[in-house]
């Protein structure tokens, strides 16, 4: 006997409700913490403060679409806010020390671009290597991206024994000057870390939804087993993706760096949580095979406004990491609760057909 839906004058049932909610749950969040924190406080939608806002979502945007890559294949990259410290050491280093070869009695002061790159490099190697670890020797993610969390994060302090690169402004005998425009400088009249935060939304969105390797990312995540039976190449995407995050991370750290004008070992700390929390807010399903990149902006999003306006209410920063823990739990039940409903409503129909 076929079950009936109640439905509405429009034809539309309960369920396309609940359905509609839950997809949708990331933008509605949005809208909610935008129009709380404006009734709390006037000067949230200011113009100034809105370009705060905007720059802060851009640093959390940038890591949280390579851990959307990450988890769309059942991972998970606990490192990334260990890389943002200590590429931003790697990358203060190289300012204020330069490159020592005490064999030649040289000391190589790289060009800002060079430092860009190296920094750039490293960081994806770092991916690419806990990407090998993983695929080479079947380590769980949890396990290799916490390894790696502590690796650099000892690597950071190491660089300096502990202590601030200050002063990241560089010589111009060196060449090595301008590395502050990275965080500060301006095209348009915005901020260049929101350019780059569209830019790589925009081309991780065309990866994910028109190229092979974006079919194969979700293919990985939701079968591994049937994806390498299709031929996909899961150790080598997954060494990718892994890359990808490392990437984004570095490059994180080196705006995080540019903007302070200066390099601490513990630069990045908790950033994995606020960019698992906006990709989780933002619809990808930590099992993986589902989610999108623009879930996960409009996630990043919501932690910014977040943030900003708790710390705008004056909200201590203990209680910030609470809320935004609880925002991870949250995400993850409302997840749970989405993918059992899309399996009643698979189930149901299979039902139907008979």
């Amino acid at each position: 006997m076929k079950s009936v839906q109640m439905k509405t004058r429009s034809g539309i049932t309960k369920t396309d409700v609940q359905q509609f909610l839950l997809r949708g749950r990331a933008f509605i969040a949005l809208i909610l913490v935008v129009v709380v924190f404006s009734y709390l406080t006037p000067a949230f939608l200011t113009t100034d403060n809105t370009a705060i806002i905007f720059k802060q979502v851009a640093i959390r945007a940038l890591l949280a679409i390579g851990m959307t890559f990450v988890i769309l294949t059942g991972g998970i990259d606990l490192s990334v806010g260990s890389v943002v410290g200590m590429i931003a050491m790697v990358a203060g280093g190289l300012i204020n020390q330069g490159i020592n070869l005490p064999q030649l009695g040289i000391i190589i002061y790289p060009h800002t671009w060079m430092i860009v790159v190296i920094s750039l490099s490293l960081g994806t190697l770092t991916g690419a290597f806990v990407g090998f670890i993983i695929t080479r020797f079947n380590v769980a993610p949890f396990i290799a991206t916490l390894g790696m969390f502590y690796v650099a994060r000892g690597v950071a302090g190491l660089l300096n024994n502990g202590y601030t690169f200050p002063n990241l402004v560089g010589r111009a005998e060196y060449g090595n000057t301008g590395f502050e425009i990275l965080g500060a400088g301006n095209f348009l009249g915005i901020n260049f870390s929101i350019w780059l935060m569209m830019g790589f939304a925009l081309v991780a969105y065309i990866v994910t939804t028109r190229l092979p390797f974006g079919r194969h990312v979700y293919a990985i995540g939701g079968n591994e087993r049937a994806a390498e039976l299709s031929g996909v190449r899961v150790a080598r995407t997954k060494i990718l993706v892994y890359s990808i995050s490392g990437f984004c991370s570095a490059l994180v750290g080196l705006i995080v760096a540019s903007q302070l004008v200066a390099a601490h070992p513990m630069t990045g700390d908790s950033y994995e949580l606020t960019a698992i929390a906006a990709v989780v807010l933002g619809g990808t399903s930590l099992s993986g095979g589902r989610g999108s990149i623009g879930g996960t902006l409009i996630g990043a999003f919501v932690i910014g406004v977040l943030n900003a306006g708790l710390v705008m209410v004056g909200v201590s920063s203990f209680w910030q990491k609470v809320i935004t823990g609880s925002v991870i739990v949250l995400a993850v039940i409302i997840d749970q609760v989405q993918a059992r409903m899309q399996e009643q409503i698979a189930l149901q129909k299979q039902q139907d057909m008979k």
